[in-house]
């Protein structure tokens, strides 16, 4: 294959993402509430003694929280990219959509009257919810006329996601489970649970090799339902698969933290502007895009109110918003591809 402009700076981004990855786990160890020097930091993952505090606050608090916002901003990243280029919408997200409310809102009634769940259960309902968000929004859209059109897609997907979380906090307030609920719904980067952690990992893992797999269609597909039949695409299937992936990822990502805004918005959005438009450099070079933005963000929530958290899905939706009002703008509310 020739290397051309936007494979050569794909392959830069792959190549030096295991640097910034690195980087990010250093100083999200070393920076909190207490600095951990670097010498500390290595001796607790080389020779970890559980008498020492600090040893233990790495390996139980800070290491699975930065690990969890690597794998978090890369499943969003990659599920924004997905329903991007599968609906030809540029403001298509899990967040946008109602796929984070869905998981959120059955996450919640699980809690609610089915407590004591496993962590595989807790995942698998999450996805349940992220299909039966995605599912609702998508459904009204259908029923209303130009439903599935960019802006009125986005605005019945924050009405339906508005609708789900306030019959949650409602269900929660009722049976006295508030305190418990928000966490779902500010992401909990800074609790979460590392037996969660690893459980979620395969199904992540699971998600990403789906959109990996599907990469091409999703190509071929961003160019609209008639150019994608003519080239013999099976779209049925690549959409079936999509949604699994979609699935998968944002099912397992507000399971492990709760919600996060914006980050399959605006990583996608970046990711092709550097890359262009093929789904085989958009769907990995997204995944290490949004890993490394989503734990320094992760990283600058500690300091905008030191040395208090802020939660991270405040400092995402300060770049978020005014980047969604800006594709309002300059798109019109129209298709790519």
């Amino acid at each position: 294959m020739v290397m051309t402009k936007n494979n050569w700076l794909a392959t830069m981004i792959l190549v030096i993402s295991p640097l910034f990855i690195v980087l990010a786990i250093i100083v999200s160890i070393s920076y909190g509430a207490k600095d951990i020097s670097p010498f500390t930091i290595w001796e607790a993952l080389t020779q970890f003694n559980g008498n020492n505090v600090d040893h233990t606050i790495i390996t139980t608090a800070r290491l699975p929280r930065v690990i969890a916002a690597l794998l978090v901003g890369a499943f969003l990243a990659v599920s924004g990219a997905v329903m991007q280029g599968m609906t030809r919408n540029y403001l298509a997200s899990p967040s946008i959509m109602g796929v984070n409310d869905g998981s959120a809102f059955v996450i919640t009634l699980a809690t609610v009257f089915i407590p004591g769940l496993s962590n595989v259960q807790m995942i698998l309902l999450s996805m349940v919810g992220s299909a039966i968000g995605a599912g609702l929004v998508f459904g009204f859209g259908s029923l209303v006329k130009n439903g599935l059109s960019p802006v009125r897609l986005a605005i019945i997907g924050t009405v339906i996601g508005t609708f789900l979380s306030s019959i949650a906090q409602a269900i929660a307030m009722y049976f006295q489970v508030s305190q418990t609920i928000s966490v779902w719904y500010n992401a909990k980067l800074q609790t979460v649970n590392p037996d969660l952690l690893l459980v979620s990992i395969p199904f992540g893992i699971v998600g990403l090799l789906l959109a990996l797999l599907i990469a091409k269609s999703v190509t071929i597909a961003s160019l609209g339902e008639d150019v994608a039949l003519g080239l013999g695409l099976r779209t049925k299937w690549v959409k079936a698969i999509s949604i699994l992936s979609v699935i998968c990822l944002t099912g397992t990502a507000v399971a492990l933290v709760g919600k996060i805004a914006f980050v399959g918005l605006v990583i996608p959005h970046i990711t092709r502007f550097i890359v262009g438009v093929d789904y085989r450099l958009i769907i990995p070079c997204s995944a290490v895009i949004g890993a490394v933005f989503l734990a320094f963000c992760d990283i600058f929530s500690r300091f905008i109110n030191y040395p208090f958290e802020t939660p991270v899905g405040v400092v995402t939706a300060m770049i978020g918003i005014p980047f969604f009002l800006y594709l309002i703008k300059t798109k019109g509310g129209g298709r790519h591809g």
